[in-house]
């Protein structure tokens, strides 16, 4: 008697489309390096209807620029919490980052940030003259009792 060896691995169908082993999917912001998800940027990007057609590359490029700017915003609010003694990033502190920054204050101009308040600033004519409030200090006298 004859006997036939079963092999673990199933047989292929025709094509390769049955059976088998499946290669791991490997995602598009893993191909491209990034954090940002490029297939999710592509799908609103056509559910949008911004345009007839889109590229390839539109998705990674934004998820590229959209990377970049969270990370700019970020790591300058990150600053702004140590310089305040905090662990925990909050509202202020992107604010503070924001309007400081001179490229990222121009492109959020118009932006309110909730909770964010105001950057400190005192107009220098309410502040009171040094030079005159020193000599007033000297020229007056003491009364004495």
């Amino acid at each position: 008697m004859e006997t036939t060896a079963t092999t673990a691995k199933p047989m292929k169908g025709a094509g390769g489309r049955r059976g088998g082993d499946r290669k791991k999917s490997v995602s598009k912001s893993i191909k491209a390096g990034l954090q940002f998800p490029v297939g999710r940027i592509a799908r609103f990007l056509k559910k949008g209807r911004y345009s007839q057609r889109t590229g390839t590359g539109a998705p990674i490029y934004m998820a590229a620029v959209l990377e970049y700017l969270a990370a700019e915003v970020l790591e300058l609010a990150g600053n702004a919490a140590r310089d305040n003694k905090k662990n925990r990033i909050n509202p202020r502190h992107l604010l503070l980052a924001v309007r400081n920054d001179e490229e990222l204050g121009k492109l959020l101009q118009g932006v309110t940030i909730a909770s964010g308040g105001v950057l400190p600033n005192i107009n220098p004519v309410l502040l009171p003259k040094k030079s005159s409030a020193a000599s007033d200090a000297q020229k007056s006298p003491k009364k004495s009792t």
